[in-house]
């Protein structure tokens, strides 16, 4: 589906491997300062693009080249008996950023989810300094939550 701003967005697939895997190291090097394990990521990347139940990617297309990609994945809300969408794994090349890229790509997801009864609505988590990524979500309609993350990573 082209996007109001001429972008072609639509479903990862597996011929997207190489890009997505790509996007994700350069991400977590960009945000994180961490080097991921390639293998593990095409491992991962992967088992989300031929699991549905997990989740799915959202590819931005110009010109025929990948330039964008969002991943969702869900969340049971037993307290509201739904689902919440997480917006993860978000990135555009540089030479494409503020270029309405992540915004074409989230207001996809949106209408993706418009079409199921029981998607409550997004969460993302955004790195505490991304000054230009908070701006960005909150002018999409999103608000910060009271909530903090923790995490206990078992490795």
């Amino acid at each position: 589906m082209k996007s109001s701003d001429g972008f072609l967005i639509r479903i990862g697939e597996l011929k997207d491997i190489d890009e997505l895997v790509k996007f994700n190291i350069a991400l977590a090097s960009e945000t994180e300062g961490l080097m991921l394990s390639e293998k593990i990521l095409r491992k991962g990347v992967e088992n989300l693009i031929e699991n549905k139940d997990y989740g799915f990617y959202l590819i931005a297309e110009n010109n025929g080249t990948i330039v964008g990609s969002l991943m969702v994945t869900t969340e049971w809300s037993d307290w509201r008996n739904g689902f919440f969408w997480w917006v993860q794994s978000v990135y555009v090349k540089p030479e494409n950023r503020r270029q309405g890229i992540y915004s074409s790509l989230y207001k996809h997801a949106k209408k993706l989810s418009e079409r199921k009864m029981n998607v409550l609505g997004f969460r993302l988590y955004v790195e505490k300094n991304n000054s230009i990524a908070i701006e960005t979500y909150k002018a999409l309609g999103m608000i910060e939550t009271h909530y903090k993350l923790f995490e206990e990573i078992n490795q």
